[in-house]
């Protein structure tokens, strides 16, 4: 089991402190996380996000034309319930995308009768699915283990919650930060899983914030949107999207002074970073987080194209695996991003180190350098686990960050076994 610890202190804003907790830990939020027999392994696979009256729920979702059917559920309750959203319930192991009609019907039957249960309306509840595309829910496992798992709501099951979303994570993905705001202590936590299947445009995987200051619906859901771009649209693996996609934050309780509106959303900000930084980091087969901040770009969205390109780029990767710092693959990768730049202005840093300046390459310490990014290797969810690559490619005002992780020999082979 690899180390669990992170550093926390460098992700913290003058306002917003870590504490202990996760999506539960803001004031009226319930969840509840058991095993209902999806799994082969016994392991927990059945999740249940409550939220309180009145809160509103906003998201964002995959782009893929071949989406699972709960993808169009939510985004279909969603529109029609204008936000008003109370519970979610969360499978994991059975992606239930591309199964023909039976998607939709298993979706459908599932969370009417947790809505039933639940005494709400069908309107009120989403699903989400992530596992194996083409596996269809063992529907009657789920609707047996539903009032088990509607008794096992609690304010503590955070960290059930957590594990019970996992497919080959191989770390539990949660986070609650705070702060006080004019007086009034709010409080935002998170859950996500992903490992494998990561390149979104949207936001990755499964993943999911709450928050205890109301913000209304529409103003809510423009903060979303630019948190997914910051954080899990700015994250790689392996450079695929999953047809489950699905990012959705609750903002719940007394309505918020606007004064403090920019703060929220730095601490949304804040948490989504930690935790789409936390799905680059826990990669399948990675040893390492890799970190591609790029300035001087024309517009912010010309840095994100150049950093994205540069973090998935599989020659960067692999380069970044062997300890080489070969920046020629960089420069490469810098060149077919899609973004006008002067080549006369292009400076480079691995680390400290830098490596290119001005179009020119640099005399370095080839092993200093391998050195430098060997040692980050070995220090996978350690503090010192992070390699930065750092290009200035103009003088535009424009600036991007993205992450991703090394590509090992290990990716290969957890996925060429991973139905079989």
């Amino acid at each position: 089991m690899k180390n669990a610890l992170l550093n926390l202190s460098s992700l913290t804003s003058s306002a917003w402190s870590p504490i202990s907790g996760g999506i539960t830990t803001p004031d009226g939020f319930l969840a509840a996380g058991i095993s209902a027999g999806l799994k082969p392994s016994g392991k927990k696979d059945l999740a249940l996000l409550y939220a309180p009256d009145g809160a509103c729920c906003s998201g964002t979702f995959t782009q893929s034309v071949t989406r699972a059917y709960c993808v169009d559920l939510c985004i279909d309750r969603l529109k029609v319930s204008e936000g008003k959203i109370r519970a979610v319930v969360i499978n994991s192991g059975h992606a239930n995308a591309c199964t023909g009609s039976r998607g939709k019907i298993d979706s459908e039957i599932i969370t009417y009768e947790l809505a039933q249960r639940l005494g709400l309306s069908n309107e009120e509840v989403l699903i989400c699915s992530t596992g194996v595309i083409g596996e269809p829910i063992p529907v009657e496992k789920v609707n047996s283990h539903l009032d088990h798992l509607i008794n096992s709501l609690d304010k503590e099951a955070y960290l059930d919650a957590a594990n019970a979303i996992l497919t080959t994570d191989l770390q539990v993905k949660q986070i609650a930060y705070q702060a006080v705001l004019g007086g009034r202590r709010i409080t935002i936590g998170g859950m996500a899983k992903g490992s494998g299947m990561i390149h979104p445009s949207m936001a990755t995987m499964l993943s999911y914030m709450t928050c205890d200051a109301g913000v209304d619906h529409v103003l809510w859901s423009d903060i979303i949107k630019r948190v997914a771009d910051s954080s899990f649209n700015s994250i790689t693996v392996d450079g695929d999207t999953s047809t489950n996609d699905t990012f959705l934050a609750f903002s719940s309780g007394e309505k918020l002074d606007p004064r403090y509106l920019s703060t929220l959303e730095e601490g949304l900000h804040l948490t989504a970073q930690y935790l789409a930084k936390s799905i680059a980091r826990d990669g399948e087969g990675a040893n390492c987080l890799l970190e591609i901040k790029v300035e001087g770009a024309p517009s912010d969205l010309d840095a994100h194209a150049v950093a994205r390109t540069i973090a998935s780029s599989s020659l960067v990767k692999t380069a970044v695996h062997g300890s080489d710092p070969n920046w020629g693959r960089i420069i490469a990768a810098l060149g077919r991003a899609g973004t006008s730049f002067n080549f006369n202005d292009v400076k480079l840093w691995i680390g400290p180190y830098q490596i290119f300046d001005n179009g020119t390459p640099q005399d370095f310490d080839r092993q200093t350098v391998s050195n430098f990014m060997k040692a980050r290797l070995t220090g996978k969810y350690m503090i010192d686990d992070l390699i930065s690559i750092r290009l200035s490619i103009g003088i535009g005002n424009g600036s991007a960050t993205a992450w991703g992780c090394d590509l090992s020999d290990q990716y290969v082979r957890i996925n060429a076994d991973y139905t079989t």
